[in-house]
């Protein structure tokens, strides 16, 4: 389509330009101006359509760890604005997690394992629901949000948080967890891994998860407009993502000496806490999710599914 040729030569040297700053020496995308052309280009356009100048269109944006949720979200962005010439704002869930004192108390309130942030529960689920409503809102307030260090493993100060000083046309929410489902039970009771099985035994730790996904999170993710899902083969296949994207991390950051890389043993545990929920949206998101990437297993975008929604 020539609208396509058109909308890619006006942002190619952008896109380009974002996607260089991702990149090490040893690790290179592959196949980057297909992926521009051929999935992200399009679904700017259906996008587009259906922007309602009223209120902002909130764009979930899922996918495990690794998947390239900030590089798909960040380069959507780039497209939105440059070529159709939207106010987006982009966030993501990490950014409102609970400060690690909060996270303290509730490890010491509820179970240890809600120390270690990312499932449900570890977020200021109340700070999300009232930045949606106040998005929306007909007398748009300027907003200050939150913006989390994971070097200190707290959020940063005040003076570094979000300042959105106007309404805008889109909101890209991008999260590991973004628009997941709680589970039976049943299947709750079952352990998948060593943590759970040495360090939930009485299950306290998965059953309060779960039960923030049956309550307010759900309440959250209900107001999307629009679900995309970066949708991996495998668990493992993340496990190697991730432990990549940690190698990446201490080659950019190697001048500076306070940020802490974590070891392959700590990042195959850390991921252990993830691992339930990213399992269940393997299974049941391709089937309500908005529009599905499929990835291959060397990291490109194999193909899209688009559902009417």
């Amino acid at each position: 389509m020539q609208q396509f040729s058109l909308c890619f030569a006006k942002v190619k040297k952008d896109c380009l330009k974002f996607i260089k700053s991702q990149e090490t020496e040893g690790d290179k995308f592959k196949n980057k101006e297909r992926m521009i052309k051929s999935f992200l280009i399009p679904i700017c356009f259906r996008i587009s359509k259906k922007i309602d100048k009223k209120r902002p269109y909130f764009i979930g944006l899922a996918g495990g760890q690794g998947t390239g949720k900030t590089t798909i979200s960040s380069l959507i962005k780039i497209i939105l604005i440059k070529y159709f010439k939207l106010k987006v704002f982009k966030i993501s869930i990490d950014d409102f997690y609970k400060t690690r004192r909060e996270r303290l108390n509730l490890s010491k309130r509820i179970h240890p394992m809600l120390l270690t942030r990312g499932v449900p529960g570890t977020h200021d689920i109340n700070m999300m629901l009232n930045f949606f409503k106040k998005a929306k809102s007909k007398k748009f307030k300027r907003l200050k949000l939150p913006t989390f260090n994971k070097a200190i493993d707290d959020r940063f100060k005040k003076k570094k948080w979000y300042d959105l000083k106007e309404k805008p046309d889109v909101i890209i929410f991008e999260g590991w967890c973004v628009g997941a489902l709680s589970e039976k039970s049943t299947t709750l009771k079952k352990t998948i891994n060593s943590m759970e099985r040495t360090k939930d035994k009485k299950y306290i730790w998965r059953n309060y998860v779960n039960r923030q996904l049956k309550s307010k999170y759900k309440d959250l993710y209900s107001q999307l407009n629009c679900l995309i899902y970066l949708k991996a083969k495998n668990f493992s296949l993340l496990q190697k993502w991730r432990l990549k994207q940690e190698r990446k991390l201490w080659l950019k950051s190697k001048k500076n000496k306070n940020l802490r890389i974590m070891s392959k043993n700590e990042v195959l545990t850390f991921m252990q806490t993830y691992q339930r929920i990213t399992q269940n949206m393997f299974k049941k998101m391709p089937k309500y999710a908005s529009i599905i990437f499929n990835l291959s297993s060397n990291h490109q975008i194999k193909s899209v599914v688009y559902k009417n929604k």
